[in-house]
């Protein structure tokens, strides 16, 4: 699967996000039914409490209600219900393509990541446009 991190292209992958070295996403692209891409993931406060996760496409933790999961045709979105920032955006952009263009979270070890259409960022690192053939592994993001 080739998946696209803000402006940055990371070619056959195997589905998986990891960040700061540790899986934080996962995505199956699906052949029928609902949403294309089917999502696992977790959301960590700074200091590495779990806030909320997303299994098979559906909130099964939700502290104090605060996140809101729309399944778009194409996607998901996760937002806070509060201030309606999004937290992740997946969306299906072609054949064995999935994009991450933005989204703002916590990793498990409590360093904020960023995702723009520019650029995504998280603690020293940040990766900008370009590609890398992840040769069938995880999407590695600020594990460098």
């Amino acid at each position: 699967m080739d998946v696209k991190v803000g402006p940055h292209w990371y070619r056959n992958s195997n589905g998986i996000v990891e960040i700061d070295g540790l899986p934080q996403i996962e995505m199956q692209l699906r052949k029928t039914g609902g949403t294309p891409v089917r999502v696992n993931f977790a959301i960590f406060d700074k200091v590495g409490k779990m806030h909320a996760k997303i299994e098979a496409n559906s909130l099964v933790i939700n502290e104090q209600g605060a996140y809101q999961l729309e399944r778009l045709e194409n996607g998901i979105i996760l937002s806070n219900r509060g201030d309606k920032k999004r937290v992740l955006a997946i969306n299906v952009t072609g054949t064995d393509q999935v994009e991450i263009p933005e989204g703002e979270f916590y990793t498990l070890k409590g360093h904020l990541l960023k995702i723009t259409p520019h650029e995504w960022s998280v603690e020293k690192t940040t990766k900008q446009s370009g590609e890398t053939d992840m040769k069938g592994q995880p999407v590695a993001v600020g594990s460098q």
